[in-house]
């Protein structure tokens, strides 16, 4: 069946795109074989073949064929693509633009867009554009680099979010701190998702709290539903959103601690370490930017860090713990 549609709609595009004058819709029946074989004489109706046509024509157009609608001078309407309407202009991507394009692409490859992510990166090869990582690039002698980058999507929450912050629409869902044994209900108008250091976040206006907050995806328990209404709080602009994404999950420092940690452990640490000193007994002590999020960060690791100072940053990491040991 895909086949067939396939070639049908193949079929009506070269139709269309090699006639000279618009062709009514009953000439394009007569001249398509797949057109006429379903509803020639004797076989089904106007109607179908009218609903038929009508999502061939939008199928061709949302594929991005233009098809021009004309009047006939005997009221019949036409219809007919020129090729110069459907000519798509020189496309030319640096290879900074292209591999974002490529990345891109693969954090759709788990969510509704998947399909589309896929068409557009097939419309731009046809276009004669090569893309990041594929086969030709690597025949040619291009720069290629055996670390695939993977932005993984694989919390529910992802697409309902996603969606939320595209058409600007206030959600709520559960809500589990990692130092809270039950989740709490949170209203919030979504502004962005934001990977960070492999988890995603949603930056938006907590309702609740009536200030900016920033929610990571894998704490989000059940459903993600959406509510009716406007957003009531304005909307930043992406860079403000971006840097409290990363304020809020301890990128921005604002002091600096001091952690053991078990050697061979802990290599996310040991890349913003200030400083490394060897201790005794198979451990390293790490002076390490301090800011918003890091006792979030350091419960990750479990019994292979243990924080030396600042004496709230060690409490703040013991009440995680004590939160999580009790279920």
């Amino acid at each position: 069946m895909a086949i067939a549609k396939a070639e049908r709609l193949m079929n009506l595009a070269l139709c269309l795109l090699g006639t000279r004058r618009p062709l009514t819709k009953y000439e394009l029946r007569s001249s398509i074989e797949a057109y006429r074989d379903a509803f020639g004489p004797g076989n089904a109706s106007d109607d179908s073949f009218n609903r038929m046509f009508e999502r061939d024509k939008d199928d061709l157009r949302e594929l991005g064929l233009v098809i021009e609608t004309v009047d006939g001078i005997d009221g019949e309407v036409g219809y007919l693509a020129r090729r110069d309407s459907n000519r798509l202009p020189p496309i030319t991507l640096d290879a900074e633009e292209s591999a974002a394009l490529g990345l891109a692409a693969k954090v759709w490859q788990q969510a509704r867009l998947a399909g589309a992510a896929s068409g557009a990166l097939q419309k731009l090869r046809a276009a004669g554009m090569p893309l990041a990582g594929d086969r030709d690039d690597v025949e040619a002698g291009q720069p290629h680099s055996a670390l695939e980058p993977r932005i993984p999507t694989h919390e529910a929450a992802f697409e309902p979010l996603m969606l939320a912050c595209r058409d600007r629409r206030p959600v709520v869902f559960d809500y589990r701190k990692s130092n809270a044994a039950r989740p709490e209900q949170r209203h919030l108008e979504p502004w962005i998702l934001e990977c960070w250091r492999g988890h995603w976040y949603v930056a938006g206006w907590d309702r609740d709290r009536g200030a900016e907050r920033v929610f990571r995806l894998s704490r989000i328990t059940g459903k993600v539903r959406s509510r009716q209404g406007k957003f009531t709080a304005p909307v930043p602009d992406h860079v403000t959103v971006r840097e409290t994404v990363e304020r809020w999950a301890g990128e921005a420092a604002t002091g600096t601690a001091r952690i053991k940690l078990r050697a061979g452990h802990g290599y996310p640490l040991r890349a913003r370490a200030l400083s490394v000193r060897e201790l005794d007994g198979g451990w390293d002590e790490l002076e390490i930017p301090y800011g918003h999020g890091l006792d979030a960060w350091l419960v990750e690791f479990g019994p292979d860090v243990v924080v030396l100072e600042p004496a709230e940053l060690r409490t703040e990491v013991v009440d995680r713990l004590r939160a999580v040991a009790k279920g």
